[in-house]
């Protein structure tokens, strides 16, 4: 079977996982690296082997199947509308764009080229969240609450420095982890609506967000509490619980499931089955095969929510 080309844009932290990703999915080939940086370029090129170019329409006309944007927030809709003139089917990190309405763009330029659209949502991929899935189906009872706790010591994060990341404009960790959660959020429960917030900055108004306290209500009726703190005494962690009257499920820092009951220590359960990639499920879409990905459409109800606790 004929293998599916990827054009990567970007080569970030984020975007060298995608490229290791592609070289290791046998039914993968990376058509060709783009970044401005012709010293990154170089140092690619010469890590993995692979064609890189520091000109996007020297990328963009190899024809891939899929284009990957993992660039900074705020060049997303320029580079989709790019993309898609080209008629070629667009892969976004997240957030989807810098604010809702790039995002819009980034949706309408899709829909009137007729291309295919996924977000990187690399947590929905995961073995944990399969588990937690898992979890959910069974013996929870009532849904009580759900609760997002986000601890950072610092932001950005020792692994994550770079000129935008802490960035007012275009950095945070709202932007930066919100969106995985508020994505899981939707695909468990559906919309949500914001009903208060209230979001700290510091005074230098180039920096981002130090903290966002958040109350929101699923239209099913289930509270949320959306809570984050950056800048702390305190080793770094993110909690994502749903209370239910039987049990309680807590997704732990990305990879970890626990559950827990009335007057019982919580215990960790350990996630053995691992779900379809994310490269996977794009292949498999344009094969016309069912797959799970998450289109532009739903990355801008997330990104709808994410400006709502910017403000």
């Amino acid at each position: 079977m004929t293998k599916t080309t990827i054009g990567i844009i970007g080569t970030g932290v984020v975007g060298e996982r995608i490229i290791n990703q592609a070289l290791n999915n046998e039914h993968y080939e990376i058509a060709a690296i783009f970044d401005t940086n012709e010293q990154r370029t170089k140092e690619i090129q010469e890590k993995y082997n692979v064609n890189t170019t520091n000109d996007l329409q020297a990328l963009l006309n190899l024809r891939p199947d899929w284009v990957y944007i993992g660039t900074p927030p705020v060049s997303h809709a320029s580079l989709a509308q790019e993309i898609a003139k080209h008629g070629l089917h667009i892969l976004s990190e997240k957030p989807l764009a810098h604010d809702a309405s790039d995002g819009e763009v980034m949706v309408q330029v899709a829909q009137q080229s007729n291309v295919k659209t996924a977000m990187h949502f690399p947590l929905m991929y995961g073995a944990a969240v399969h588990q937690f899935k898992k979890e959910l189906a069974s013996d929870m009872g009532d849904i009580m609450r759900i609760e997002l706790h986000t601890y950072f010591p610092e932001w950005p994060r020792k692994w994550q420095q770079n000129p935008w990341i802490a960035s007012r404009e275009q950095g945070g960790f709202i932007r930066e982890i919100f969106p995985h959660y508020l994505q899981l959020t939707y695909h468990l429960f559906g919309d949500i609506d914001i009903t208060a917030h209230e979001t700290t900055y510091p005074q230098n108004e180039a920096l981002c967000e130090t903290g966002v306290s958040a109350l929101a209500k699923t239209t099913s009726g289930i509270p949320m509490v959306i809570n984050g703190l950056a800048g702390i005494g305190q080793e770094e962690r993110i909690d994502y619980k749903v209370f239910g009257t039987n049990k309680t499920v807590t997704l732990r820092n990305w990879s970890q499931i626990f559950t827990a009951k009335a007057y019982e220590a919580e215990v960790e359960i350990i996630a053995t089955e691992m779900p379809e990639t994310m490269l996977g499920a794009c292949r498999k879409t344009l094969l016309g095969e069912n797959a799970f990905i998450v289109p532009f459409e739903e990355g801008l109800k997330v990104q709808r929510w994410i400006d709502e606790l910017l403000k």
